[in-house]
């Protein structure tokens, strides 16, 4: 498959997780009456992926995640060649998918960029009022512990057909977990959308959720390769 066509698909799918996760969270999750709460934007954000990995997933792998992209890297699954181009489309993704979000939100005159468009954050930002060190080590526990459930899914010897569940799955768990503690990364893309909107303290602290997920992705990888190796005899 060519690689524009993979870096379109890649754009696509982080536009879709980006626009479903954050949309749920800004639109939906407290809507008077019948918001969705916080089992449905992790809900939402498991089905995007579930979604996309069937969609997309025979075209470019379906990581809508520069974290994916570097573990599957550092885990031997995906050519270094290939990494900048899928970031940048991811990254990319998710800033079209906030624009888009934006522009929806602001439909309502009650709407507020101030509130944060689902930032993540730590701090007076975190929804729970977590520490930076709490969130630090939220993000990289739950990214390495996604990039396991995808190599293990992922990985030949697996049950076929499978993967795109158990690895939705999975983001829901994890966003059940840590949406608490920074509204949950675990995907520089899905942070950089909305900080480069919001400014200010979303930009401040963009970092941590490009930082902590990468060093997450990268150990995971390197304890897949590890850990699902096969016996030379």
């Amino acid at each position: 498959m060519p690689l524009i066509n993979r870096a379109a698909a890649e754009f696509i799918g982080t536009f879709w997780l980006v626009l479903g996760g954050l949309g749920s969270a800004v639109l939906a999750a407290a809507f008077p009456d019948v918001g969705i709460g916080l089992l449905g934007v992790s809900l939402a954000f498991g089905l995007t992926v579930l979604t996309m990995a069937y969609a997309i997933g025979h075209i470019s792998g379906c990581h809508l995640n520069p974290a994916v992209s570097v573990g599957l890297l550092v885990g031997g699954r995906f050519n270094a060649v290939d990494l900048l181009p899928y970031v940048v489309a991811q990254v990319l993704g998710g800033i079209v998918a906030a624009m888009t979000l934006y522009f929806i939100a602001s439909g309502n005159a009650d709407f507020s960029l101030s509130d944060g468009l689902a930032s993540n954050g730590y701090g007076e930002h975190s929804p729970g009022n977590y520490t930076l060190a709490s969130g630090f080590l939220t993000e990289v526990v739950m990214t390495f512990m996604f990039l396991l459930v995808i190599l293990g899914a992922t990985d030949k010897r697996a049950p076929a057909g499978f993967a795109p569940i158990a690895i939705g799955l999975c983001l829901t768990l994890i966003h059940l977990i840590s949406i608490p503690v920074t509204n949950t990364s675990v995907n520089p893309a899905r942070s950089t959308g909305p900080a480069l909107l919001v400014g200010d303290w979303a930009t401040a602290q963009l970092w941590m959720f490009w930082v902590a997920p990468l060093i997450g992705a990268a150990l995971a990888g390197v304890v897949y390769r590890w850990l699902g190796k096969e016996d030379a005899a």
